[in-house]
């Protein structure tokens, strides 16, 4: 089945009789049961099957049924935010006294949740630089347990070969664990490519709409046994309103993600070509230095995408604030474009394009009005005459 049939199919109600199309709101904290026995063999299901609200309703059951199957993994997880969905997997895998290689692009509440939370309970760290691949074979210990990765970074946008990554870890004994937020489960097989936990901030692309906030992990049958129950002792769960909601955004993915990437290569590559533009960060673009490994792993890219811009913090910040489609906010992947200046946290050094960089997310507008609005903004810095 293609994906973009999958997407509507995955996760629906199946039944002889008359069924909605849309799985139902299931709001529900306590479930009763006819016998003893039956409320003992939903306990025996191990989260899998509805017991108790904090576990999961059918609601949220049909999302992360829906989400794993598009993916390729055994199983998914629904947690409040992707910050959580982050967390909870990272202490689930990194118990004190071992090891984590994690990649120097990360999104940056994962790099604040290393060191203010892991490496303080004797979790040891090492950054390894994007463009590592075979290489960080190197980097591995004995502790080591797993390799943290996000291709493209969200912030700086380098690539990383997760298949040579995931052939050098496993060969180790370790696990891969990759954010793949930008790409989502629809242009990216995270499980084909030898990632054993896939996580997502399903807040971006998975809800599209900017209206609701959660995490998503998926798993492999071993990693699931690992992670599932520290989601539980930590008691995280998303709400049946929340879920639905993700699941009303996920059955629009396809067509969502096809128009943000048409839209995104047209923004791209008119910001290439512009004066004031020192660089573009962006996979897709044939000149983009991890464009070879992005053509290779993923049939797709997203809206999201970096420019450094050739003028000072100053100008550029005024530039942003008088875009009229462009918002100004934190997050990216609903159908709204963004603009934002952006100062990652780094442990190796950015190539020296120069100017500043901003982080632009392609939304679902006509595309021919965003250009026209970057167009007079780049026009408008000094030096333009504008």
């Amino acid at each position: 089945m293609h994906k973009d049939t999958l997407i509507i199919e995955a996760g629906r109600p199946r039944s002889a009789g008359a069924v909605p199309v849309n799985v139902p709101v299931q709001r529900a904290s306590t479930i009763l049961f006819p016998t003893l026995r039956d409320y003992e063999d939903a306990g025996a299901a191990k989260y899998t099957a509805l017991r108790y609200g904090r576990h999961g309703t059918q609601t949220a059951f049909a999302l992360q049924e829906a989400v794993a199957e598009l993916e390729g993994g055994y199983r998914a997880i629904a947690l409040p935010s992707g910050v959580a969905a982050i967390s909870a997997t990272l202490i689930a895998v990194a118990r004190p006294g071992t090891h984590l290689l994690v990649c120097d692009n990360v999104f940056a509440p994962t790099r604040s949740f290393c060191e203010t939370h892991l490496r303080p309970m004797g979790v040891d760290i090492t950054y390894f630089p994007p463009a590592a691949g075979a290489g960080i074979g190197e980097l591995f210990r004995e502790e080591t347990v797993a390799v943290y990765c996000e291709s493209p970074g969200s912030q700086t946008f380098e690539m990383q070969d997760i298949p040579a990554i995931a052939e050098a870890a496993h060969r180790r004994g370790a696990l891969v664990i990759h954010d793949g937020t930008w790409a989502t489960p629809y242009f990216f097989p995270s499980f084909a490519r030898g990632v054993d936990i896939s996580i997502h901030a399903a807040t971006k692309y998975i809800g599209g709409h900017s209206d609701v906030m959660m995490g998503i992990v998926v798993c492999s049958e071993e990693a699931w046994k690992t992670v599932r129950p520290v989601v539980a002792g930590f008691g995280f769960s998303v709400s049946a309103d929340d879920a639905y909601l993700a699941l009303r955004g996920l059955r629009t993915l396809a067509v969502r993600m096809e128009r943000h990437q048409a839209s995104a290569l047209r923004v791209a590559t008119f910001l290439e070509g512009h004066e004031r533009v020192a660089r573009v960060l962006y996979p897709a673009l044939s000149s983009d230095p991890g464009h070879r490994i992005w053509k290779r792993d993923f049939t797709g890219a997203s809206g999201l995408m970096g420019c450094r811009i050739r003028a000072g913090d100053d100008d550029v910040r005024t530039m942003i604030d008088n875009l009229r489609l462009f918002g100004i906010g934190s997050s990216w992947g609903g159908y709204e474009s963004l603009a934002t200046p952006q100062k990652p946290r780094r442990s190796f050094p950015l190539p020296e394009d120069g100017g500043v960089l901003v982080r632009i997310h392609i939304g679902l507008e006509n595309p021919d009005d965003l250009l026209e609005d970057l167009r007079r903004g780049l026009d408008s810095l000094p030096g333009n005459g504008g």
